[in-house]
């Protein structure tokens, strides 16, 4: 492939604004039409990204022939729709996380992208930062050998989004674990060698939203009361032995300004935290305890530039998706399972 890639955005008005730097220092594409309906956003993010074609309808830019990437950056419930849309016009699709909120919208999507013979990528922007890219290289040349349980948490302390688009699940699908839960369970699967889950036993909780004077630093007082969850953990079995626990919160009372997200990872041959990047081992013979700590090489851009980058990269030299589909099935499948084992009260079987 030889030209350089046309590239149209949906929904302009939030994390489309970290999406622009790469796509603009893509040798590979460049940003040529946007589409949201909010005409002031629409008109304001055009101007200021200098973007000649504007659509208030997504149908029509999908529809635009001219394009050859649509990079999704709506409320979760829009998602599938606009993704299936897309591909079956015959265009490759960059969508933010989570893909979807089910795991059934997203074998759809995957059925589309099946037939369309697109990539199509989930925008799982922690996987190229640089500290986890440096630890993912030390998992896979072996350094932990076999991980066989992992612990991970992304907490925040009074720090819960205040947009309708995270509060509501008519937008969302579901609140802190597919706002935040889906970046640290992504990002852990992967370090794990994603191993496909089985059973998932789990517990929502809303303790604190509803406390007098609530409020989030980011923020202020929520404008509307949230129908969705603020606080989740679980419980993983993997069909390979391994096990997962995981906990994400908005408002937990948690030692932290802001937010904490932390990975441990434990295998037969040493274990390792992120974002720490600090890989620990036993020398049983010398009975010494071993820490190393790695060096990283900082990375140019933020993460959320560079997946733009590397899939307009993917997309033009004809390699695979960045983020498969399929490890965001994976992820989707648990947090479902976690939803519907909260609601029952019991342990859910995956069916995969």
């Amino acid at each position: 492939m030889s030209k350089i890639l046309k590239v149209g955005i949906i929904g302009v008005g939030g994390i489309a604004r970290v999406h622009f730097p790469g796509w603009k220092d893509s040798p590979y594409a460049e940003v040529v039409a946007l589409a949201d309906p909010d005409p002031v956003a629409l008109n304001r993010a055009a101007q200021e990204q200098g973007v000649p074609v504007r659509y208030e309808r997504p149908a029509d830019l999908i529809a635009d022939p001219d394009l050859d990437i649509i990079d999704i950056c709506t409320p979760n419930m829009y998602h599938m729709p606009l993704v299936v849309a897309a591909l079956d016009s015959g265009k490759h699709v960059l969508c933010e996380k989570p893909l979807a909120p089910t795991p059934d919208e997203i074998r759809a999507m995957i059925e589309a992208r099946d037939r369309s013979g697109k990539l199509l990528m989930t925008a799982q922007h922690f996987r190229f930062d640089g500290k986890t890219q440096a630890l993912k290289a030390e998992i896979d040349n072996g350094a932990l050998g076999t991980v066989y349980h992992a612990r991970s948490w992304m907490l925040r302390r009074a720090a819960m989004p205040t947009r309708p688009g995270f509060l509501l699940r008519q937008h969302s699908g579901g609140g802190a674990c597919i706002d935040i839960g889906v970046h640290i369970l992504d990002l852990t699967l992967w370090m794990m060698g994603n191993p496909k889950p089985v059973t998932v036993t789990g517990v929502t909780g809303n303790k604190l939203v509803n406390q007098p004077g609530v409020f989030s630093i980011w923020g202020g007082r929520p404008p509307i009361t949230p129908d969705v969850e603020e606080f989740a953990a679980a419980f993983v079995r993997f069909d390979t032995g391994a096990t997962l626990i995981l906990e994400v919160s908005w408002l937990l009372h948690h030692n932290t300004t802001g937010e904490d997200m932390q990975m441990w990872l434990y295998g037969e041959r040493g274990g390792a935290h992120w974002p720490s990047n600090e890989l620990l081992s036993t020398n049983y013979a010398t009975q010494q305890l071993l820490n190393t700590q790695l060096q990283l090489t900082p990375t140019r851009m933020e993460p959320h530039a560079l997946e733009c980058m590397a899939f307009a990269e993917a997309v033009y030299h004809g390699q695979p998706s960045p983020v498969p589909a399929e490890q965001s099935l994976d992820v989707l499948s648990i947090l479902d399972g976690l939803y519907r084992s909260a609601a029952s009260g019991r342990e859910i079987v995956l069916t995969m």
